[in-house]
């Protein structure tokens, strides 16, 4: 019914909006009151009504926007084209690390000879262009620049290196890459591999025998002799519902994924953080996450080009720098993973901790413990926690401080917002179906697999998947609300309270999250097995106390008794980005597998990293040390107790 609201509605008519569905819906509310004979759903509504109208008003808010923007043929340039009209001057990045400052003027600017370079290349509407470089204003500057002429970007993940970075580069089938010069030892060595006719550019400094044995040009004097106005339309020109990048994600199983990222998707992720969690005009945000990420580049930077806040861009995470930072630059809302918050909280105090002006943190992963302990002790009055990935359509936010909630969907009216908690069978992870053959709901208390119904006509509810169809056939389900409807499974489990609150409870297959990336066991096998000279490995999570996510573990078979840790760090430090290096090793004179030869990890799993468990070798990755060192029962009690940090 909204959509059909007219475009000039302004915030009281969306206030009288809501007003009128929520009356509405409170009618449907005793009509269910009435077929259920129960009060406990209206105390469950007495509890949850403000919270609900809320949530119902940032949906509608959302989505009225969506709406105007679809019906006006907008995308993310032509948005971010307003809001350069409307703060000229005004900084729109400052890059911390040389404390550079563009304007949204000069950020339009320079985006604008990116689209002049672009469209002089000869590509056009539909073609992808890869980017590869750490954090700065320069990689926001590259793949608007492209958005303009309708060239998608592929932002990828600068810790990649050998086959995982050659695999991404070509799925997303990029005719160039954009390199930055730090990381030109990395493209040097899949140089060879590429496509001679894919087109290289570096920016940064690099000498002129270095460019030559990356067959690359130097981009930056390219783009200070380019034309600054705004270039021509693409013809045919992009619509919201049409692609803008890729991100990169761990599937499941194998090679990272590239997620497609429509306009609509980019607007609708940045506007919800921007409603859900109360931001105002005047804030500055501290965005100390990757550009390749949609937090770092969607929550963060899209801040700034739709609705004109300044984002401070941070080249690195530093704990120890994290808030003289803040203060520095009189940052308001800073953005996290919960290991972030967790890295802050081990630094010594010092005054800066308290001396700043942040009064919001989003993002995601906090602990309950370390929530507490976070605001309390840096005095951050809100924590705008959030749940969803990149091509998700069920992502929820905690809009109202519930520790240690990710976000809630409404007990009351639960199809106002379609997604769902269903059962899945633990050993397999597969749906489990009711005598219908649909999906079976969970009960509040119950951990269960999220899902988020499909609806290709709803900006909102559309699933656009990956690059690879198989991959996007994979995480669609059939039968799920009702017959003959169409899912999205998030592949997380989680769990709801009564009052609707969901609390992230698990990754579900082969994937694990091990500070702040996706690690996909499958893909860091296949790397470790052809180390090895195919010896079977097999990879998985583990949970330790008191730290976020799960630390990755390695199972490898060695049954003539030579394997030497030694050169096994040396390589994996060539092949694996740190995050995804194990950090425990267990040696074993053999792997157990299957009848059809699948590696069997529930019992290693279980036996996590205790020596006590198993006659089999234990390493742990000390980080100090740099090298691996025999777990032994105090080894371990110091693990477990916080004692040795990982």
């Amino acid at each position: 019914q909204a959509v059909g609201v007219s475009a000039s509605l302004g915030s009281m008519g969306l206030l009288r909006l809501v007003g009128v569905t929520w009356s509405w819906s409170l009618v449907a509310g005793l009509g269910v009151y009435l077929g259920t004979k129960s009060w406990k759903y209206f105390y469950i509504a007495a509890r949850t009504a403000k919270r609900d109208l809320n949530g119902l008003y940032v949906l509608l808010r959302v989505k009225l926007a969506l709406w105007r923007y679809v019906r006006s043929a907008s995308n993310i340039p032509s948005i971010f084209a307003q809001t350069v009209k409307r703060h000229p001057n005004k900084p729109a990045l400052i890059y911390e690390a040389t404390g550079e400052t563009w304007t949204f003027t000069q950020l339009d600017q320079i985006s604008n000879a990116v689209a002049h370079w672009a469209r002089g290349q000869g590509w056009v509407s539909g073609d992808v262009v890869a980017l590869f470089m750490e954090s700065r204003p320069l990689q926001v500057a590259l793949w608007l620049g492209l958005a303009k002429v309708g060239v998608e970007a592929a932002l990828i993940n600068f810790s990649l290196r050998c086959d995982p970075l050659l695999h991404c580069i070509g799925v997303s089938g990029s005719r160039a890459i954009v390199f930055g010069a730090e990381l030109a030892d990395a493209m040097l060595e899949v140089s060879s591999s590429l496509s001679q006719s894919m087109v290289r550019f570096s920016t940064g400094d690099l000498s002129v025998e270095h460019l030559a044995s990356l067959a690359a040009q130097p981009l930056d004097p390219i783009l200070a002799a380019a034309p600054r106005h705004e270039p021509s339309p693409c013809d045919p020109p992009k619509g919201m519902n049409d692609r803008l990048f890729y991100i990169y994600t761990s599937g499941t199983t194998g090679l990272p994924k590239a997620a497609i990222v429509v306009h609509s998707r980019y607007y609708r992720i940045a506007a919800f953080g921007y409603f859900a969690f109360r931001m105002r005009s005047d804030d500055i945000v501290y965005d100390c996450l990757p550009l390749y990420h949609s937090a770092g580049n969607i929550i963060g930077v899209g801040q700034c080009l739709i609705h004109g806040l300044t984002v401070v861009v941070k080249k690195k995470f530093s704990a120890s720098r994290f808030w003289e930072d803040c203060i520095k630059y009189n940052c308001t809302v800073v953005q996290y993973i919960g290991e972030i918050c967790r890295y802050l909280l081990s630094q010594p105090v010092r005054p800066s901790e308290k001396g700043h002006k942040v009064r919001l943190a989003v993002g995601n992963g906090l602990r309950p413990s370390v929530w507490e302990a976070f605001t309390e002790r840096f005095g951050v009055a809100q924590i705008g926690e959030f749940y969803g990935a990149t091509e998700c359509n069920c992502s929820i936010a905690n809009m109202d401080g519930k520790v240690g909630a990710c976000g809630f969907n409404s007990r009351i009216l639960p199809n106002v917002y379609p997604i769902r908690l269903v059962r899945v069978d633990e050993d397999t992870m597969e749906l489990v179906r009711d005598s219908r053959g649909l999906c079976v709901p969970c009960q509040p208390g119950e951990p269960g697999l999220l899902v988020g119904r499909i609806n290709q006509q709803d900006p909102l509810r559309r699933f656009d998947g990956y690059a690879n169809q198989d991959a996007t056939r994979k995480k669609i389900a059939q039968n799920v609300f009702k017959k003959n409807d169409t899912a999205y499974i998030s592949g997380d489990v989680l769990v709801m309270d009564d009052l609707g609150y969901m609390y992230f409870r698990d990754r579900s297959g082969d994937t694990f999250r091990w500070r702040g990336e996706n690690v996909s066991t499958t893909e860091v096998e296949g790397i470790l097995s052809n180390l090895l000279a195919q010896t079977d490995v097999a990879v998985y999570g583990v949970a330790v106390p008191g730290v976020e996510g799960k630390a990755g573990m390695a199972a490898i078979a060695d049954p003539a008794g030579s394997f030497d840790c030694s050169s096994f760090l040396q390589n994996i430090q060539r092949v694996l980005p740190s995050y995804a290096r194990p950090v425990f090793l267990r040696i074993s004179p053999h792997v157990d597998t299957t009848g059809t030869f699948k590696i069997q990890k529930t019992r290693l799993q279980r036996e996590g990293f205790d020596p006590r468990l198993t006659t089999d070798q234990i390493f742990l990755l000390n980080p100090r040390a740099a090298c691996y060192e025999a777990v032994d029962e105090a080894l371990y009690n110091a693990i477990v107790e916080g004692r040795m940090p990982l």
